[in-house]
């Protein structure tokens, strides 16, 4: 008689080599997670997994398990000075992952009132966006942009575009000025790209903090100046925090959703390039392919078991938003009617309190660029596109494309960065040229022509 046995991990899965734990790392991971969650469901609804070497975790793989933790801020905590394996000493300063883990004081690391406080005030002021502006924003942008590789008849629709657009838009929700928009977007993106992190986030928390003493003086019509207002009266440190969680935490999802979009209007042929079926698209991509995979990371309070699993106060739980929304009793709710039932943006308490405004901005930049460039394809085979490496996003590292070449009527881009470049940067510190990527300056003068 034949006995099951248990799945065999994906090939390249070297989980036998990590103590039965599953390595969300790697280019093995990057290329196929979901042949990594398939192997994972046979652990149950939650499985072992190693962020990154020696950094251990739990993760949960299953819709409903994932809801119920979600929803638990009693028995789960998010407070990651809570984090047990890091108070024993047994995760490294410069773990690739601590940036995204390590506790900051603001309100995706903090619990019951003071998480009410500071979520409020970042919520209130969101909802002070006009859909109108920042729609005309977007598209702005989005012309810009195109701008500046419409002539050419090819793009990397990551790098010239999908990466760069939620960048521009933040500064302008925000109210970066030109100097410190431009070190706002070399943060960020050195951060994210690995190039000089550390340097890259100290960049990006002094623009940031000179932001909030610009705006305690000169308030705007603004992201930055509505927070600075609202009744929470946040001081100048936590101002500095919830800024840095909106733009950096904002960034990079919104460049994923918009890249993850893209290369599935690209590669599947039941989507039309213009019409109705971009909001089909992004829907698809929020459950097959959301833009972060893996994270909320969050701490038993004590001792307990859930899930059919002992967990002791202070361990790493993570929900794993990609296994749970592509599990196969999901099949039937998806074909119900229920297309925004995903945990993309998560749930219960910390869901992403930006939702509309990401799926605004997401909407009016394909649909410009489609407008733009109609005839836009891929201009490699879709097998020999690869996934950036890392537990929690998903993203693309480019999305060639080709198009039919497109005149914008203004300054070629080459004659304009050569003009910026060769203009002296006013009121530019010591040492701070290195640190400026002048995107953000471009743009702005790009505007006033």
């Amino acid at each position: 008689m034949d006995h099951p046995t248990a799945p065999v991990p994906p090939p390249g899965c070297p989980a036998h080599n990590s103590g039965g734990r599953v390595p969300l790392y790697g280019p093995e991971f990057a290329a196929d997670p979901q042949a990594y969650y398939t192997y994972m469901r046979h652990y149950g609804p939650t499985a072992p997994v190693e962020l990154a070497p020696g950094v251990e975790a739990t993760l949960v793989t299953d819709y409903a398990t994932a809801l119920q933790l979600l929803q638990d801020s009693g028995s789960f905590r998010k407070d990651a000075r809570r984090w047990r394996h890091f108070n024993e000493g047994k995760i490294a300063p410069d773990s690739p992952v601590a940036p995204v883990l390590a506790y900051r004081p603001n309100c995706m690391f903090s619990d019951g009132a003071e998480h009410l406080r500071l979520r409020q005030a970042v919520t209130d002021s969101m909802a002070r966006v006009d859909s109108s502006k920042l729609s005309r924003s977007t598209e702005q942008v989005s012309d810009y942009l195109i701008s500046q590789f419409g002539s050419r008849g090819s793009a990397d629709l990551l790098g010239d575009y999908a990466k760069q657009l939620p960048l521009f838009v933040f500064n302008e929700l925000f109210g970066c000025p030109a100097d410190i928009g431009d070190r706002v977007v070399y943060g960020i993106t050195g951060m994210f790209d690995g190039v000089n992190a550390e340097r890259a986030m100290g960049v990006l928390f002094g623009a940031v903090g000179e932001l909030v003493a610009l705006k305690r003086s000169r308030p705007g019509e603004d992201v930055t100046s509505w927070l600075m207002q609202h009744q929470s009266a946040l001081t100048d440190e936590e101002m500095v925090h919830q800024l840095a969680l909106l733009l950096v935490g904002g960034n990079e999802p919104l460049r994923n959703l918009i890249g993850n979009t893209l290369h599935r209007l690209l590669t599947h042929d039941a989507y039309a390039h213009q019409g109705g079926l971009i909001d089909e698209a992004i829907d698809d991509t929020l459950w097959e392919n959301p833009p972060m995979q893996n994270l909320a990371p969050h701490y038993p309070a004590s001792d307990m078991e859930f899930a059919g699993q002992q967990f002791q106060a202070g361990d790493l739980v993570l929900v794993s938003f990609a296994a749970a929304n592509t599990g196969p009793a999901l099949t039937a709710a998806r074909q119900a009617g229920s297309n925004r039932a995903h945990l993309a943006w998560s749930a219960g308490p910390h869901a992403c309190p930006s939702k509309e405004p990401a799926r605004q901005i997401t909407v009016t930049a394909i649909e410009n660029l489609l407008n733009k460039l109609p005839d836009v394809e891929l201009a490699v085979p879709e097998d020999s596109l690869t996934w950036r490496p890392g537990p929690f996003n998903r993203g693309l590292a480019a999305l060639p494309a080709r198009f039919t070449p497109v005149t914008t009527g203004r300054r070629p881009a080459a004659q304009a960065r050569a003009e910026e470049s060769a203009r002296p940067e006013p009121g530019q510190q010591a040492g701070r040229k290195s640190e400026r990527s002048g995107v953000w300056s471009q743009f702005l003068n790009w505007l006033t022509r």
